[in-house]
């Protein structure tokens, strides 16, 4: 089966089970695991920042982060269309009582700082108080220029708020910059890492900042049901992805790259293409039949009018070609 839903499908290879088999484990909410302590001192090493937290989903690190920086009735400024806003279930706002404030983002993913500044409220009891500017990075695929990076951060200095960036493809942007993790980190106070989506872990995320944030996300994960005990056998497979399969991430761009031009060579109407992703318009008469068509040649998508196409480590440029070559086939039939 090939499968371009999403880099969320990936599974982890013989090495890293391999690894995974032979990790030392002890109960991590006593802090005796001592893989998952090697994985977030390693992820603390490489993004420069002081300590960083395993949690069980980027959706359970998103909102731990939300809730370190914010006290009830304060809010967070987002994006519109950002993950830890529009598609986490509400959670800061249900589990948190953090006000979202959303804002739209610009073509190229950006949070315009002139519409931020706007959204900041005045010290005053009728309003919420802003605490947090929230980014995504990549945003739908598109990588942050780190000149807007280090714009965001000295606007949050003179503003008095903090900066954190969901960071679930934050590697992605990193092989894009060609910068070491630290060089982009250095622009944030806290940021996530997401270890099952084009890193190829089975499961997990890392939120990283300074030692007294992650002191009060360590108490925020307690209480939100991430504490684990034996987790160092899932530590073990994002101790390998951080290690083994980030520099690897270049072939995945390449190959969206390759789709993108190889499709809009057979006529697609291919709107965009940015690191992993792109995204193509399908005749909204035809997404159905479109998905029913390449599933029964083994091959899932998520149709709609502009459907997203997803590389990742489980797919090769070769079955690539088979989409392509079934792609043009439906689109030939009258």
């Amino acid at each position: 089966m090939i499968d371009l839903r999403s880099d969320t499908v990936t599974r982890p290879g013989v090495a890293m089970l391999e690894q995974m088999m032979a990790a030392p484990t002890g109960d991590d909410v006593y802090g005796d695991d001592p893989t998952v302590n090697a994985l977030q001192a390693y992820a603390a090493q490489i993004s420069g920042k002081e300590a960083a937290l395993f949690l069980p989903s980027g959706t359970q690190a998103n909102l731990v982060a939300l809730l370190s920086h914010c006290q009830r009735g304060e809010e967070y400024i987002v994006g519109q269309g950002a993950h830890n806003y529009l598609y986490e279930a509400g959670g800061a706002a249900v589990l948190g009582s953090i006000q979202p404030q959303p804002i739209e983002a610009a073509a190229d993913g950006t949070l315009p700082l002139e519409a931020v500044a706007a959204k900041i409220k005045p010290d005053d009891i009728h309003f919420a108080r802003t605490r947090l500017l929230s980014l995504e990075n990549t945003h739908n695929g598109k990588v942050l220029p780190l000149e807007y990076l280090q714009d965001a951060w000295q606007f949050t200095r003179q503003h008095g708020l903090g900066l954190h960036i969901d960071g679930a493809r934050i590697f992605n942007a990193v092989v894009e910059y060609n910068q070491p993790l630290a060089a982009v980190a250095r622009y944030c106070d806290s940021f996530t890492i997401c270890l099952s989506k084009g890193l190829g872990a089975p499961v997990g995320s890392l939120l990283v900042g300074s030692h007294d944030y992650i002191q009060r996300a360590l108490r925020w994960r307690k209480m939100t049901g991430g504490g684990m005990r034996q987790a160092g056998i899932l530590a073990a497979a994002g101790l390998y992805a951080l290690q083994h399969q980030v520099t690897r991430l270049k072939q995945d761009h390449d190959n969206a790259a390759w789709l993108a031009q190889a499709l809009r060579n057979s006529g697609a109407d291919v709107r965009r293409q940015d690191t992993n992703m792109l995204f193509v318009r399908v005749d909204s008469l035809r997404v159905d039949a479109l998905q029913a068509w390449l599933k029964n040649q083994d091959i899932l998508i998520n149709a709609a009018p502009v459907t997203r196409l997803v590389t990742h480590l489980d797919v090769s440029r070769q079955q690539l070609e088979t989409v392509v070559h079934h792609w043009q086939r439906f689109m030939s039939q009258a």
